[in-house]
């Protein structure tokens, strides 16, 4: 097998990997972890770890869509297990329970986090660890958070999440794309809740806030539906077709880069996209046709959107100038997806993912993205400022 070129960036798992913390050497240690945790050469972090520090990894723990990635949609909930190559206990915190119970915390000194975030608050990798910080401080239980750059390095987008909006896509007050680390986050939400929490971070090294292409690091999917780097880049809005009757391109080859709906001309809402929303990225007008989810087996009109700057492009921006584009060319064509969604059953999805149910409604009657927006650089303006504190790389986003 060829080996991937020497990374840019050293990930917390691969310097663990090279030199172990004297700390761990008698620790007894769980791992929250999936496939896309992995060293330059790809080996699994479970392996990694074993390897690292022999009999030391006693359990693992999966988050959505399973411990190996493969439950393809939201609320398909995952069995518990055991590792088919280490004989070790595979907790699913995406099934029976969604976070760790004090008996699967039991004999554990230390939970190690190796999760590839996406950038975003919906992705529920975030909410996971959320999870685990609390039930961990409850247990006496130390995280050590091996950290990995933001794939879609720093910036952020959209409103702050309001405390009655807070669910399983919304764990914490923050922005829709933050712009942190993982182990970022981790050391925002213990300060913020107050946890009682022997919390560490071992850092990625040489990681100056680009996206994931700067860093010579692989890209292995997370789940199902973010087959690419380009994938992820687009997320952050995408997503928000999830709350909505249109296609996110689920059931598609390019889940999320393609989008769109039966009956939408997609050369008319091209051009009825405002133009500010278009920085960094082409919209490719196209056809296509589900083969499963929203819409399966029906034609549909849309778009694959193709990032062409990454350090411009703005994910949300461009997803809300299409929606709103969408219902001016066809009144009312899309409209909001009903509950249940990710274990709600009253609130509206697109209110959980979005953050701001006017901005909303705003979007679904055709109003331009343009007046929305500025409602947004208040709350991020003081996000910056909340969370230099918590900052452990580099950040060079321009304002």
């Amino acid at each position: 097998m060829s080996v991937p070129d020497q990374p840019r960036v050293s990930t917390g798992l691969a310097r663990l990997a090279a030199q172990p913390p004297a700390d761990l050497a008698r620790a007894r240690l769980g791992l929250l972890s999936n496939p896309a945790a992995v060293l330059p050469d790809l080996t699994p972090a479970p392996e990694a770890v074993a390897r690292a520090l022999p009999g030391r990894l006693k359990a693992i723990f999966g988050p959505q869509h399973g411990f190996f990635a493969d439950k393809q949609d939201n609320m398909v909930e995952s069995a518990h297990a055991i590792h088919p190559r280490l004989g070790l206990p595979i907790w699913s915190l995406y099934g029976d329970t969604r976070r760790p119970t004090p008996e699967m915390l039991a004999g554990l000194d230390v939970l190690l986090v190796d999760l590839i975030d996406v950038g975003c608050r919906v992705y529920t990798f975030f909410t996971t660890l959320v999870a685990c910080l609390e039930q961990c401080a409850g247990a006496g239980v130390a995280v050590w958070v091996l950290d990995r750059p933001n794939p879609l390095g720093r910036g952020e987008e959209g409103p702050i999440l309001p405390p009655e909006l807070m669910s399983f896509v919304g764990p914490h007050p923050m922005p829709l794309r933050h712009g942190l680390t993982l182990g970022e986050l981790a050391r925002l939400v213990v300060a913020e809740r107050g946890l009682d929490l022997d919390l560490r971070v071992i850092q990625a090294q040489g990681w100056t806030g680009g996206d994931l292409a700067t860093t010579g690091l692989p890209w292995v999917l997370p789940s199902p539906n973010l087959p690419t780097l380009d994938s992820a880049r687009v997320y952050p809005g995408q997503v928000l077709l999830e709350g909505t009757t249109l296609s996110e391109g689920r059931g598609t080859t390019r889940p999320f880069e393609i989008s769109g709906g039966p009956g939408v001309d997609p050369w008319a809402v091209a051009e009825a996209v405002e133009e500010y929303a278009l920085a960094g990225c082409r919209l490719r007008p196209l056809f296509f046709e589900p083969t499963f989810h929203k819409h399966a087996g029906l034609t549909c009109g849309g778009w694959q959107i193709h990032v062409t700057d990454p350090d411009l492009f703005r994910p949300l921006r461009l997803t809300c100038a299409l929606l709103s584009a969408i219902n001016r060319v066809h009144p009312g064509l899309w409209d909001f997806r009903p509950p249940p969604y990710e274990y709600e059953h009253v609130r509206r999805p697109l209110d959980l993912l979005l953050g701001d149910p006017d901005a909303a409604n705003r979007l679904q009657r055709g109003e331009f993205f343009a007046a929305i927006e500025p409602r947004w650089r208040p709350g991020l303006a003081a996000w910056r400022k909340r969370v230099l504190s918590f900052l452990l790389y580099p950040d060079r986003r321009e304002d």
